[in-house]
């Protein structure tokens, strides 16, 4: 799908971005790609698949962290070549923004970096979708400071992904209000399902998680006025290298998405 109209496509919404936090393989990727695609064509829903190539902000210094940018951006190349699907990766240093924009469609700027100028002109300028993750620790309407950088660099195509608040030691919590504030900037807004059910360094040298959450949120999200919703899916999250404890089975994927659906539809009339 070509930039323009995807973000055409997020402005009347419902849309997803789903796949696994990190590329384990090209095997585990293209086979939830696969899947997830089958499951969009059956519900007619816009479906953004969404790996990393590097997570640089693992908790321990001996995380799994990803196959690196030029093997990590062919994987994604041939997820769009067999799938159709367009594809969202993270980027965390300016010079990754332009070879990165050459294969996704939307480049995804993680909750830590959301301030970070030199990286959002650096995305802004290659004319993608830019999907700005809420730091944790901000405000939402704080959010409109990022929104301004990458418009003010001439690009406003901007989605912003509400992934949950810190919350004391060890915790998130998600306030719903952040939804319709973040949308008065006339933007997408967007719902991390699985994030926010994090629990960020939980387990001593790796997050934690609660994934059985993961459906009541994503559906008061939606509820709350949503326009998309991000979540992390793995065919086995006990066994993943990256976010397993936070991440939604993908055997449980289009149960979910058709309730989103309903909702959305419900909501919009």
């Amino acid at each position: 799908m070509a930039n323009k109209d995807l973000y055409a496509v997020s402005r009347s919404g419902p849309f997803i971005l789903a796949g696994p936090c990190v590329i384990e393989s090209r095997e585990i990727v293209l086979r939830t790609a696969a899947t997830l695609a089958d499951i969009a064509a059956r519900l007619e829903l816009t479906l953004v698949f969404k790996s990393s190539f590097d997570k640089a902000n693992r908790t321990s210094v001996t995380s799994f962290r990803g196959p690196g940018m030029d093997e990590g951006l062919s994987i994604l190349a041939e997820v769009k070549r067999e799938t159709g699907l367009p594809v969202v990766t993270d980027i965390h240093h300016p010079e990754q923004a332009a070879p990165v924009a050459e294969v996704a469609d939307v480049l995804q700027i993680p909750a830590f970096l959301c301030r970070q100028t030199d990286l959002l002109v650096a995305a802004a300028a290659t004319g993608r979708v830019i999907n700005i993750k809420k730091g944790q620790f901000l405000a939402p309407w704080d959010m409109k400071n990022a929104v301004d950088k990458v418009r003010a660099s001439g690009n406003d195509r901007v989605w912003l992904t509400e992934r949950g608040s810190t919350y004391g030691y060890n915790n998130l919590v998600v306030d719903m209000r952040s939804i319709p504030e973040m949308s008065k900037f006339d933007v997408p807004v967007v719902f991390d399902a699985t994030h926010s059910v994090q629990l960020p360094g939980g387990l001593g040298g790796k997050s934690g998680g609660q994934r059985e959450y993961v459906p009541v949120l994503a559906s008061a999200a939606v509820a709350a006025g949503a326009d998309g919703v991000f979540m992390e899916t793995h065919p086995d999250p006990d066994t993943a290298l990256c976010d397993g404890p936070n991440s939604l089975p993908l055997d449980e994927a289009e149960a979910l998405l058709k309730r989103l659906k309903a909702i959305w539809e419900l909501n919009h009339g």
